[in-house]
């Protein structure tokens, strides 16, 4: 059985997903992407920047299935440019504290609304 997670505290899905989806013990949150969701606008500045906002978001859509950071198993993150590597790193690193998830990173051709980093995450549930 899976339930379908929504928050107004994180954007709402422009497409046909769900910001997540909680089943067997899990929450598979979708990739989030820099839109500050009061505004739904991206926020100003540059990767580093869209990477805290992604991360804020992230954290949004898994409190609201009744999770954590702290319980990522895994993210993907995808990068419009592997340049940006260093700086989404550094704020990422904030994010994720003590034991990290699992991660890979990629490069993407494009991201939706040419966002420069986008972050999807496997969690557990508590």
């Amino acid at each position: 059985m899976k339930q379908i997670i929504k928050t107004e505290r994180a954007p709402q899905a422009i497409g046909p997903y769900s910001q997540a989806v909680k089943a067997a013990g899990f929450v598979f949150a979708s990739g989030q992407i820099p839109i500050d969701p009061e505004t739904g606008e991206f926020v100003a500045g540059g990767v580093a920047e869209q990477t805290a906002q992604v991360l804020k978001n992230l954290s949004a859509v898994l409190e609201a299935a009744g999770t954590t950071l702290e319980q990522v198993v895994k993210t993907t993150v995808f990068l419009a440019d592997m340049k940006d590597f260093a700086a989404m790193n550094e704020v990422y690193a904030r994010f994720f504290t003590g034991n990290a998830p699992a991660r890979a990173t990629v490069e993407a051709s494009a991201l939706p609304r040419d966002a420069r980093v986008e972050i999807e995450a496997i969690a557990l549930c508590l």
